[in-house]
């Protein structure tokens, strides 16, 4: 009998099937972004102990909407060769907690279109679903799409069980220093996986942090920006819907992951 290889499920003799090459992952992407303010009891009733809200003078109510048009691959870079492989959008809501003094990222709910993007954010600790996202890209010739200039007009939607559950709008007046506040520290995830036994505890319960490697950023743009969340039965997003909106941005990015760091990890 041989043994299985591959860095995730199924694993097979040779390690070919596996739905994810091992790391690095190395990502490319367009990110739009609206960054607005709700109210912090809202983001605290998504934070488990040990996490809790940032302080007062940290602006605790800030979430980002954050939309993303990646092309990802291993280190090989075969998928670039197969390009349904490397090619999928997502969009995800960032809040900001405290664990241990430190300030952290976290992703509270994500969207993805892509199976291989759904099960590697598993991996990592997001919390991710299967939905239809779609976004503006920019143009550089032709009428069909905004430039990357003053008055350019951008948008995103997300779908879920044939529900649209957040549209944004963003307009662009001038470049920008930044691409926002909220997103920006070390991403703290929870990893979890019930019990086979279905006895209410879990098998896996960690709490992971990362970041990415060899960052580079592309000229950021702000804006003026417009956010709507929608009702579902499955999705409960109205509960972070704005009470002020602070602005829309536009950037490109790339980054490298390799891995993450256990931060705590509890044991049943």
């Amino acid at each position: 009998m041989t043994s299985s290889k591959g860095f995730l499920f199924p694993r097979s003799a040779s390690g070919g099937s596996s739905i994810l090459p091992a790391p690095p992952w190395h990502y490319s992407g367009e990110l739009l972004t609206v960054e607005y303010r709700t109210d912090p009891s809202a983001i605290a009733a998504l934070l488990p102990e040990p996490l809790a809200l940032v302080p007062d003078d940290e602006d605790p109510g800030a979430v980002a909407m954050i939309f993303a048009d990646w092309q990802s691959c291993g280190d090989d870079l075969s998928e670039l060769d197969d390009p349904v492989r490397s090619q999928y959008k997502e969009a995800f809501i960032i809040v900001r907690c405290r664990y241990q003094g430190r300030i952290f990222s976290r992703c509270v709910y994500i969207w993805v279109d892509k199976d291989f993007a759904m099960v590697r954010g598993h991996f990592q600790g997001y919390p991710k679903k299967l939905g239809s996202i779609w976004m503006t890209r920019p143009v550089t010739i032709g009428k069909a799409g905004p430039r990357l200039a003053p008055g350019g007009r951008f948008a995103g939607t997300v779908g879920h069980y044939d529900r649209r559950i957040v549209d944004i709008r963003i307009t662009l007046r001038e470049q920008s220093a930044t691409n926002g506040f909220v997103n920006g520290h070390a991403m703290i995830h929870s990893r979890y996986m019930p019990s086979i036994a279905a006895d209410g505890t879990d098998s896996l319960d960690e709490l992971v942090t990362m970041q990415g490697l060899d960052v580079e950023l592309g000229q950021a743009w702000k804006g003026d920006a417009e956010i709507w969340f929608g009702d579902s039965p499955v999705d409960e997003i109205a509960r972070l819907r704005p009470i002020e909106v602070l602005g829309g941005y536009y950037r490109t990015v790339g980054t490298t992951f390799l891995g993450g760091a256990l931060l705590n990890e509890h044991h049943v």
